[in-house]
């Protein structure tokens, strides 16, 4: 305690010499962290021993970076639910409506506050539908390649060529910017699209899509799921395997009946956790199904708009250029609530990973 509160009155002091008379937290915050982490190490010197005092000293420092990488988490979050939650309480309609037929002049009125009793104009209700829609479509195609990809890795190669080709691949798609995803759906989806309507502008303008959307973050999907699925499998005993093998039942039943279900905790974690990680995609979903102001129900036809992109279209190019308030008071809305669907996601990865987590004990 004498050293914290020595560290705190150097730092004020000096923080307000450094600044000129001013005070930046901040500085301040760094410079009582170093003093507090100096001060403990030569006062542990001169009472403890050199060892206690070295332990305390790297003790101190986990420490420290722990308090500052959660300075960006606690930032975002403050940020985003201070901003995003009263327009949230107060304008809950923006959950139910869509932009179709919101006009610049809207946003101005509301911003004079001349608007309608129904207050802020339009809602994300289309961007919420079309998150939902491309990134259940995109863990549809991705589980199973990912899945089976994984059981013949751990279950049916015998570390040839071909499997650490596969794993290669694996690694380098798991880098991959998000952007090229996009591209590479849209190119693939543009090939399909002459084959079936012709070369023109017909088939350029039938690419986009959410299916195309679905195909890009499938392509981010898979490779997460494929690592995760194959840790997992990998960590099952070899003892389960064998007493199979040994009561006679097939490869492919002991893998479905014994080998999975012990790993489904971790399996089924890592879906989770791959689902969240494309959930906010932006990029990708920009490329390869556009912008739409209305809800759209149909993947195949016409584009779609999910919540990132909504968020990125409000802040760039706002509905009003004069009264840009509304526009902002909408994304940050709806970033609320994208943060809110991937932080359920994290936590129903916990709950599944606790749930079928293999029971100790006989």
């Amino acid at each position: 305690m004498a050293v914290l509160a020595g560290a705190l009155a150097v730092a004020a002091g000096l923080t307000f010499l450094l600044t000129g008379g001013g005070f930046s937290v901040g500085g301040f915050a760094v410079l009582l962290g170093i003093l507090y982490v100096v001060g403990m190490y030569i006062v542990d010197h001169f009472l403890e021993t050199r060892r206690r005092a070295t332990d305390n000293l790297w003790r101190n420092l986990v420490w420290g970076t722990f308090l500052i990488a959660l300075v960006p988490l606690v930032s975002v979050i403050w940020s985003v639910v201070a901003t995003g939650l009263p327009t949230l309480v107060t304008q809950p309609h923006l959950l139910l409506f869509d932009m179709a037929g919101v006009t610049g002049a809207d946003d101005a009125a509301y911003a004079d506050g001349g608007s309608p009793a129904g207050g802020l104009p339009g809602g994300f209700v289309h961007a919420l539908i079309g998150t939902v829609m491309i990134t259940l479509i995109a863990t549809v195609i991705s589980v199973p390649i990912g899945l089976l990809t994984s059981i013949y890795l751990v279950e049916y190669s015998r570390d040839n060529w071909f499997s650490r080709a596969i794993i290669f691949f694996v690694d380098v798609m798991t880098g991959i910017p998000s952007i090229v995803a996009g591209l590479f759906s849209f190119a693939m989806m543009q090939v399909v699209m002459e084959r079936i309507l012709g070369p023109g502008p017909a088939a350029m303008q039938a690419v986009k899509m959410g299916f195309s959307a679905a195909i890009a973050l499938s392509v981010l999907m898979i490779p997460v799921v494929v690592r995760s699925t194959e840790e997992m499998l990998r960590v099952v005993p070899n003892e389960l395997r064998e007493g199979s093998y040994a009561l006679g039942v097939r490869k492919w039943r002991t893998i479905f009946k014994v080998v999975l279900p012990t790993a489904i905790s971790g399996i089924a974690s890592g879906v989770t956790l791959a689902i969240a990680r494309v959930a906010g995609e932006t990029a990708p979903i920009l490329v390869t199904a556009g912008y739409a102001m209305n809800i759209n129900w149909n993947p195949f036809d016409e584009w779609m708009t999910a919540l990132p992109v909504f968020i990125y279209r409000q802040l760039v190019a706002p509905t009003s250029p004069t009264a840009t308030d509304p526009s902002l008071q909408r994304a940050w809305a709806a970033a609320l609530v994208l943060i809110v669907i991937v932080m359920g996601l994290n936590l129903i990865a916990r709950v599944i990973a606790k749930a079928f987590a293999p029971k100790k004990g006989r």
